[in-house]
């Protein structure tokens, strides 16, 4: 029999991110009779979400329950999954706004330690890496991180013209910095397809495409990241790569097409501006009552990893997903108190990575252990700010594999000055430094 559980969406205003799951709720039986509680700080958005979907649920005519609150320890009590895609800084979770988010992301790891230490926590919010990381050290909360830019994959499958039943892949590393470990096709190894297209066609595509703000995957960006490491770089990791990418909008449009990418000036507008008009149209739909939202939503399922996960916990519907957990042992020479992005399988036993072994030395030297040390960096700062900190990571924004979307700084004076800047502007953080010097 179906286990019937409460689900407590976090940052449930996200109202594309919390119909999407809502939908795969909707559209999957072992959930019919089920709980889930939206909450969110902004009332509007949160009471918005909570009429779509009630209004979604009954036109799927399935018996989900849906709750809505603006206070989250209401939320949390008595929950089986929680699910955190909440962001508290500026969108996205990166650069300096990434302390406030890691410091939430902790707060709500041990309120569920008081309100529901059973239950999973599925963290979707940035940054996922370091979040993980913390909480899994700091709690005792069980954490998985999810993330869907391994999905890129199959962007390259596409271009290279491999059919997906034919794949065997795995791309594996540290969330947003994962490389194609394994790449077979019909049994054989599949690099040399990508070399013959690296060698006869990559050019052309490069100057006649006009990807979309979010297609990096063939990039110039990927390809040299790869003639660097030995390995492909998959999904968001191609985006960062290094400063090098990002110093001025003219390298970021050579490496990532015209647009420069989804983190140039032209990428982040254009992607703003769908989430605000996607806003838009949810409290548009909410307004009208003759509106049927699966006009909008279709009752199809989408590819996300949440509601099949939960149902593998709840229901033992076992399958294998690609997770952010605690390494212990999954990737040889990481930490294990560090939380790695490996393929798992998940059942009512809970969620068992799959061992990768060692990583290429190339790899680990130029990539993992220097992405380690930045991460290792935010924690320290999340935890326990200091001047001292926040000036060593001002310093060293331009070197690191997810801190090339600002120019380097031309000395310490300069970062100094940088520092004065962001304290000025951010009174939070201030006030943590203050409070920590007393």
């Amino acid at each position: 029999m179906p286990r019937d559980v409460r689900i407590s969406v976090i940052g449930a205003g996200s109202a594309s991110f919390s119909l999407g799951l809502v939908r795969d709720l909707c559209l999957t039986e072992n959930f019919a009779h089920s709980t889930v509680c939206l909450m969110d700080i902004d009332e509007d958005r949160v009471s918005m979400v909570h009429s779509l979907a009630s209004r979604y649920a009954d036109e799927i005519g399935i018996g989900l329950t849906f709750e809505k609150t603006t206070d989250r320890r209401t939320a949390l009590d008595g929950a089986d999954f929680v699910s955190n895609t909440a962001s508290v800084g500026a969108h996205g979770g990166g650069g300096f706004a990434s302390i406030h988010n890691l410091r939430f992301f902790l707060s709500v790891a041990r309120d569920m330690e008081r309100s529901c230490p059973n239950a999973w926590l599925l963290q979707s919010g940035n940054p996922v890496f370091e979040g993980c990381t913390l909480m899994t050290r700091e709690t005792s909360a069980k954490v998985v991180g999810l993330c869907h830019g391994h999905y890129e994959f199959h962007q390259m499958a596409e271009i290279l013209g491999l059919a997906e039943q034919d794949i065997t892949w795995q791309a594996v590393g540290f969330n947003h910095v994962i490389f194609l470990t394994q790449f077979l096709c019909n049994g054989e190894d599949a690099y040399p397809v990508l070399d013959e297209w690296i060698a006869e066609k990559a050019e052309e595509y490069w100057r006649s495409y006009q990807p979309e703000y979010w297609e990096n995957q063939m990039s110039r960006a990927a390809i040299h990241q790869y003639k660097m490491i030995g390995l492909m770089p998959i999904g968001d990791t191609v985006r960062a790569g290094g400063w090098w990418y990002h110093a001025d909008p003219e390298r970021k449009r050579y490496w990532y097409g015209p647009l420069g990418g989804f983190d140039s000036k032209e990428g982040w507008t254009q992607y703003i501006a769908e989430l605000e008009a996607e806003r838009e149209r949810m409290f548009e739909t909410a307004a009208d009552p003759s509106a049927r939202v699966t006009e909008i939503f279709h009752p199809e399922k989408s590819d996300e990893q949440i509601v099949p996960i939960i149902d593998a916990l709840a229901n033992d519907v076992g399958g294998q997903f690609q997770v952010n957990i605690p390494n212990n042992g999954l990737i040889a020479g990481i930490p294990d108190n560090v939380a790695v992005e490996v393929p798992a399988v998940a059942s009512k036993q809970g969620i068992q990575g799959i061992r990768v072994g060692r990583l290429p030395d190339n790899l680990m030297a130029q990539v993992m252990y220097p992405r380690l040390a930045e991460a290792e960096r935010a924690i320290a700062l999340a935890k326990q700010p200091t001047r001292g900190l926040l000036l060593n990571m001002m310093l060293y924004r331009h070197v690191g594999l997810h801190s090339g979307y600002w120019p380097p700084v031309a000395s310490c004076a300069e970062a100094e000055r940088e520092v004065d800047g962001l304290l000025e502007r951010d009174a939070e953080l201030a006030q943590l430094l203050e409070n920590r010097a007393s």
